[in-house]
């Protein structure tokens, strides 16, 4: 134990994982963690097991941003199989029901489809980590038990129709955090008039990492065989998870102040909102909030900078 525990790094940064369909993420992040032998690591948003794609992995003191990720907005393909209701609102689950697809052609499915978009509020389901009296929902799903759950806000940003045949739908879906796919595509169908439930669904994106290129575990496997230098080399740095964040570029005696936890004015800085901090030499110090009077507070700083 102690031995594995001098091995851990002192390394911070982000891996945009390609999760593979069957791990937990946690298991996955496990992988990346020990791969690395980081001293710490967090993930920014569950996938289920069923799921694949896109799982950003923060490192060391990548993980001060890792809330940021996670309240961002997320982009899916998902795959349906209409005609049936499972237990899960996926294909894990047990089907408890089976109506005929019939009368539906593209035009209404693009119909339903538009009718998504914008705000709405959608009930969580009871296959998921949301916890009920200090217990996780699915485990009291799993033995039987349903309890109410509030309807919570969410907004489809976009709602695209790829694929209809049959009793198949695809859709590409961007949605903000909170968004529940598995509940979108049982709404869905019920809007349809026949049920409906995942059977694959790809994450795509994932705040400002939208079309960028990932890197799956057999790869991560691959180069933490040739040396922490190869394995290295797909760290982005942790400001990248806030490149949508305008930047503050900070005096040597503004950023001395800031590193004590004291608000600092900064010239032409912006007026509002969150911020990433930088010193003059362009090294990130981490993640401010300008303040109704106009001074940029530090909210999360890294350690050492």
């Amino acid at each position: 134990m102690m031995r594995e525990r001098r091995r851990r790094r002192n390394i911070s940064g982000i891996v945009l994982l390609d999760k593979d369909p069957g791990p937990t993420s946690n298991e996955a992040l496990q992988v990346v963690k020990r791969l690395f032998q980081a001293q710490k690591a967090g993930h920014t948003g569950s996938l289920d097991p069923l799921a694949s794609g896109l799982l950003p992995v923060c490192l060391g003191e990548a993980t001060k941003v890792s809330g940021f990720l996670l309240d961002a907005n997320k982009r899916y393909r998902v795959r349906c199989r209409l005609g049936q209701r499972t237990t899960t609102g996926d294909a894990e689950g047990e089907v408890v029901e089976i109506r005929p697809v019939e009368g539906l052609d593209r035009a209404r499915v693009e119909r339903v489809l538009e009718g998504f978009k914008g705000p709405q509020e959608q009930i969580p389901p009871m296959y998921s980590a949301l916890k009920h009296q200090g217990q996780r929902l699915y485990k009291l799903a799993r033995q039987g038990v349903e309890v109410e759950r509030k309807p919570r806000p969410v907004v489809i940003h976009t709602l695209e129709l790829l694929y209809f045949e049959g009793d198949t739908l695809e859709f590409d879906v961007r949605c903000s955090k909170g968004t529940y796919v598995r509940t979108l595509a049982e709404d869905i169908g019920a809007a349809l008039g026949c049920g409906a439930h995942v059977i694959a669904l790809r994450r795509l994106a994932v705040g400002p990492y939208d079309g960028i290129e990932m890197v799956d575990l057999e790869t991560l496997r691959r180069l933490a065989a040739e040396g922490a230098g190869q394995l290295d080399t797909v760290l982005l740095p942790m400001e990248s998870a806030l490149a949508e964040w305008p930047d503050v570029r900070l005096s040597d005696d503004a950023a001395y102040y800031l590193r004590r936890g004291q608000p600092v004015l900064v010239p032409h800085a912006p007026t509002r909102g969150w911020v990433r901090l930088y010193a003059r030499d362009r090294r990130f110090l981490g993640v401010g909030q300008i303040l109704d009077d106009g001074r940029v507070a530090p909210r999360r700083l890294v350690s050492g900078a």
